[in-house]
């Protein structure tokens, strides 16, 4: 059975004050059931923080935003893999769009990135999705494809079985647009359909696919209803406590 999951990622904001306000009054007023697992994303200094108030709970996880393709070494600024999980972190958002834009980040260094994480007990979510452009042009499908084979693909099956994916429509991040249900539902059935190919309908069926393109508390439920749509990683919603409760409640 696969995991229902509501991700939030809080990119780059908060302060340490901040945080801590917004975890508490998420936990004070959300279920904590297994039913769906939710998990915080925040700005990396407040990583231990955060992992430290869910800790305990049923239901809640802490995860970084990103971390480094390299063990160690001389990257300043950068954050391993293994400094991740010894925070008590379970989760690595790998390959968001704003990593691929900002940082140029490639499909390599996004395969390398996955080992990484794997290798520490983290599970990745490996983020996947199209520019407006390629949209428009009708290549999203191949985009799309093209990005499962590049950086997960290469995983054995009981591998691929600790990650999540998380289909962001480029277009849709930031921008006040939400892909239909029609059109998030289509992407999250070949998204499925490609895993089937690969790995065979009995991992595919046991992996989760999260919406990411700006789902909120207004429309959550709609897409949550779509069959192949097992949650959202959520962006500006997650940083209101409110809000993103009323998202986990909406399946």
């Amino acid at each position: 059975m696969r995991k229902k999951i509501v991700a939030g990622n809080w990119k780059m904001n908060k302060t340490q004050e901040d945080a801590k306000n917004l975890v508490e009054a998420v936990l004070s007023s959300c279920k904590d059931e297994a039913a769906v697992t939710k998990i915080f994303f925040p700005p990396m200094p407040f990583l231990g923080m955060v992992s430290s108030l869910v800790q305990g709970t049923s239901s809640f996880s802490a995860g970084a935003q990103n971390c480094h393709y390299a063990e160690s070494g001389a990257f300043t600024g950068e954050t391993s893999a293994a400094a991740i999980a010894s925070c008590g972190a379970s989760y690595v958002l790998v390959g968001h769009s704003e990593r691929r834009q900002y940082f140029l980040e490639n499909d390599e260094q996004l395969k390398q990135k996955i080992d990484r994480a794997l290798g520490h007990s983290l599970s990745p979510i490996y983020c996947v999705g199209e520019q407006l452009a390629e949209r428009n042009n009708h290549h999203y499908f191949t985009v799309i494809k093209n990005q499962l084979q590049n950086s997960l693909f290469h995983l054995s099956e009981s591998a691929v079985l600790r990650t999540v994916i998380a289909y962001e429509p480029v277009w849709a991040i930031g921008t006040g647009l939400t892909a239909t249900p029609d059109q998030a539902q289509e992407m999250h059935a070949f998204i499925r359909l490609a895993l089937t190919e690969k790995y065979g309908i009995a991992v595919a069926q046991k992996i989760s696919v999260l919406y990411g393109g700006s789902c909120n508390a207004k429309n959550a439920k709609e897409l949550f209803a779509c069959p192949d749509v097992d949650g959202g990683l959520i962006g500006g919603a997650s940083l209101i406590a409110e809000d993103f409760v009323k998202i986990a409640h909406s399946f």
